[in-house]
């Protein structure tokens, strides 16, 4: 917040919820059944501690009122090669890394972790379906140092809106299973106000740590 100024969202990706074959669930109410007989049992996989990945799973455990074990991976590739080999039983991956396996029956695919069903997943449900208040979307934006005069500001925001109107940076987009998306550089800054607190209050809540 004090070493950039925002200039534009671009796009937004939800995640995607699997689980392992071997796990006896095909829905986000089996699986918080399962887990709550099960504290502490069933471990999900991260892309690191403190990624996107990893908070999107614990929003998910504070919700339910589930014990489930954390096993961080540095990186998103190896969290899918961990799950699909059944060392995590359960991750909240992108769409273009999970869909694949999905759809070859490698992992099963439970719900999407957006406000709104996706548009890659159009027959899954959203988390938040079941689990209100569930949302965890990857988002991507572009910011200038701070200080950057207003007028520079909104010359870019003015050319960044109109490429992500396109149809060639909306097919990039899609092909990294993220949606087109644009805003003012005053609703980015909100934005980005709003993600620290909602997170911070997550990260508070399950008593995480970093270091």
């Amino acid at each position: 917040m004090k070493d950039f100024a925002p200039i534009s969202l671009v796009g937004t990706s939800d995640y995607v919820l699997v689980v392992h074959p071997s796990l006896p669930v095909k829905s986000v109410k089996d699986l918080i059944a399962l887990a709550r007989s099960k504290p502490g049992q069933i471990n999900f996989g991260s892309a690191g501690n403190g990624s996107m990945a990893h908070l999107a799973a614990e929003l998910f455990k504070l919700l339910a009122r589930v014990d489930m074990v954390h096993v961080a991976y540095k990186g998103g590739g190896p969290a899918v090669t961990a799950t699909l080999a059944g060392e995590v039983s359960v991750y909240f991956g992108s769409g273009p890394a999970v869909a694949p396996h999905a759809k070859a029956g490698r992992l099963r695919a439970i719900a999407t972790s957006g406000a709104k069903r996706s548009r890659t997943f159009p027959g899954l449900p959203t988390v938040g379906e079941t689990l209100p208040g569930h949302e965890a979307v990857q988002w991507f934006g572009i910011l200038a140092p701070t200080g950057t005069p207003k007028d520079i500001v909104l010359k870019l925001h003015a050319v960044i809106v109109k490429a992500v109107g396109t149809a060639r940076v909306a097919q990039q987009l899609a092909a990294v299973g993220s949606e087109p998306i644009s805003d003012s550089p005053e609703e980015f800054a909100a934005h980005i106000k709003a993600e620290i607190a909602k997170w911070g209050k997550v990260v508070k809540a399950a008593a995480l740590s970093f270091e």
